[in-house]
């Protein structure tokens, strides 16, 4: 008897000693940034580069492999980059690039050192968003840390990576994370699609289809009304087409009637049949997010602005902000915009009587679906008063 319990005893010891792991630190929070949020949610971070004392604004983006410098800020700043073969792809170019190697950025009270940034053009991205772009931070960061971005209160925690509590309520996505994020998501209209998606932060829309995608899923009706619009990627403009879809879904989480945008896949950013497109941040900034690359892990937990309204409306006119100068940088065919007759190129002085020149202000009253707008342009030495009525691409399903 007494033998048989010490072998009992054994035994339990041994389980208990089985259950002895070393455990990762605790994550920590290195560093608080508050940020600002651009059209579709787009987010831009402050940082100081290298020892420089002006504050930079950086793209925050799941969507970039790296990490980039604009080309104007880095001739500001008298630096001078090393040329490489490398080349960079986005949906409306590929471009070879120069690097700026060992550099580092300088959060509140922490600095992210040995950091190599790519240059590239970001002037269009300034004018569509209406500040200065000065770069975009990727996979650099993400990759390194564990990142908390906390929608309601625009903050951004840049923490170690090491064990960390999930909040509850939320849900976690164990997506494909290689330097760039790939997640499942269910599309449902014509028909009902399981496909993988980019998940994409940089990207201020809510989804975006490759039209291959669209055309071999048969995911749309082949009558399906398309709104010509113009969208803007490395490379500049790209012509796109603007739908609603009935469900976007994933996990426990569902949207109805969803703007999609659908465009040519001509440089073959989704690598088709992999990707279907992606889904962008007029999606994800209804979430408050914890990016852990480390352990392929994002969790999710809805925010305030989780049953927030999509925009639906359409007038065809694509803003941009040049030298102070809000300028007509696109009229869509057939838009309302210009069917009342503005044109590329026209100098937009006031909307609706508002004389601000308040780039944010003057898109806001662009997004009131079926309401009227009256706009004063400068056309060379004229001054020109339009009206047209904004359009609702909002389906009766």
């Amino acid at each position: 008897m007494r033998l048989v319990f010490f072998a009992l005893l054994l035994v339990g010891y041994m389980r208990s000693a089985a259950q002895e792991e070393i455990v990762p630190s605790p994550s920590q929070v290195l560093s608080e940034v508050h940020f600002k949020t651009l059209m579709g949610g787009v987010v831009v971070l402050p940082a100081l580069l290298n020892g420089f004392p002006d504050t930079l604004n950086f793209i925050l983006d799941t969507g970039s492999g790296g990490i980039s410098l604009d080309s104007s800020t880095v001739v500001s700043l008298g630096l001078k980059p090393t040329p490489s073969a490398t080349r960079i792809r986005g949906v409306a170019g590929i471009k070879q690039v120069s690097y700026l190697y060992n550099q580092h950025l300088k959060f509140p009270g922490y600095t992210v050192d040995s950091l190599n940034f790519h240059i590239n053009d970001y002037s269009f991205l300034s004018s569509v968003y209406g500040v200065k772009v000065d770069g975009i931070i990727g996979y650099s960061l993400f990759s390194r840390y564990i990142v908390k971005i906390n929608y309601d209160d625009s903050l951004m925690h840049i923490c170690s990576q090491g064990t960390i509590r999930y909040p509850k309520g939320g849900f976690l996505l164990r997506p494909n994370i290689k330097s760039l994020v790939v997640q499942r998501a269910l599309l449902k209209d014509k028909h009902q699609v399981n496909a993988r998606f980019l998940h994409d932060i940089g990207a201020g829309v809510c989804v975006m289809l490759s039209k291959e995608f669209v055309e071999d899923s048969t995911l749309l009706a082949w009558n399906r009304k398309l709104w010509p619009k113009e969208g803007h990627g490395l490379g500049g403009k790209i012509q796109m087409d603007l739908t609603v879809i009935k469900e976007l879904r994933f996990g426990p989480y569902k949207f109805k009637h969803v703007p999609t945008l659908i465009f040519d896949d001509v440089y073959d950013v989704t690598s088709y049949p992999y990707l279907g497109g992606l889904i962008g941040n007029d999606i994800f900034r209804r979430f408050n997010m914890i990016y852990n690359y480390e352990k392929g892990d994002i969790h999710l937990i809805p925010n305030n602005s989780f049953r927030d309204r999509f925009d639906y409306a359409y007038s065809g006119l694509d803003l941009q902000l040049i030298d102070g100068n809000i300028e007509i940088g696109g009229v869509a065919k057939g838009s309302p915009a210009e069917l009342a007759g503005l044109k590329v190129g026209d100098l937009l002085l006031a909307v609706n009587g508002d004389f601000s020149v308040n780039f944010a202000q003057y898109k806001k009253a662009l997004q009131r679906p079926k309401k009227e707008v009256m706009l004063l342009v400068r056309r060379k030495e004229e001054l020109l008063i339009f009206k047209f009525k904004i359009k609702s691409i909002k389906q009766v399903f």
